[in-house]
């Protein structure tokens, strides 16, 4: 479980100050999601389970407003992400 931020947000330069931040907020995000999901699948009470994963998929929803803040923000962190979608669909199909 994240407990600390994976880079030091001082030593960022202010002009990559959002978009690390934004990073280090999807990363959290994620953590929660993987957290939620193992303790899901270790329980066996089906109201804590239930609770759990609707709670993770919420995360899920906030990992998307990150990145979505992300991608207006970083364009090339846009760029690259439509082509890992093109890599992927080409692998695939």
């Amino acid at each position: 479980m994240m407990s600390k931020l994976p880079i030091d947000l001082t030593s960022v330069k202010e002009y990559h100050l959002d978009r690390e931040i934004l990073r280090a907020a999807i990363i959290a995000e994620l953590d929660a999601v993987s957290l939620y999901e193992q303790m899901a699948a270790m329980t066996n009470d089906h109201k804590i389970k239930r609770i759990l994963l609707d709670v993770a998929k919420e995360e899920k929803t906030h990992v998307g407003e990150f990145q979505t803040l992300l991608l207006l923000i970083d364009h090339e962190q846009s760029e690259e992400m439509e082509e890992g979608r093109k890599e992927v669909e080409k692998e695939l199909s």
